[in-house]
């Protein structure tokens, strides 16, 4: 945990309820095992251009998103604010990702696309049951080394 205390995320004065962006990472879990186990390329479809909402438009257009409000809301879970521009990151990377697997997947190149699938529901996955944000830490090692001086 003392590698997490030195991360250094990207910052803003925006917050978002950290129980909705942890069943936001629930539903991309099963978004991507279902496109799997049933080797349909909608559900793939749908997770892309859920995470492009979030990552590049209002979240409250996302569906995915106001189904994790509904669920937070429907399970009675208290609010707990974190930061926003971390999960815009995560929710950016994580549309690269569902991008170069339904790709992957509509070239048959399945392998490589469960590979991406493989790595995209661990990072969820961390989310989801750790909050471990993926995205801070990928910031932290491959981004913000080319922005320091």
């Amino acid at each position: 945990m003392k590698l997490m205390k030195q991360i250094i995320c990207p910052i803003s004065n925006e917050y978002v309820n950290e129980r909705v962006t942890r069943i936001n990472a629930l539903l991309a879990i099963l978004l991507t095992a279902t496109a799997f186990l049933l080797n349909s390329v909608l559900f793939l479809i749908f997770l892309t251009a859920d995470f492009y909402t979030r990552a590049f438009t209002n979240a409250r257009y996302s569906p995915i998103s106001y189904l994790s409000h509904r669920m937070v809301n429907a399970l009675n879970l208290n609010k707990k604010e974190t930061d926003k521009a971390p999960k815009i990151f995560a929710a950016r990377i994580g549309f690269i990702m569902s991008l170069a697997i339904t790709v992957l997947f509509l070239l048959q190149l399945n392998t490589a696309a469960f590979a991406v699938g493989g790595i995209l529901i661990f990072f969820a996955s961390l989310e989801f049951v750790l909050a471990v944000c993926m995205g801070c830490i990928v910031y932290n090692y491959l981004v913000l080394p080319f922005f320091k001086q």
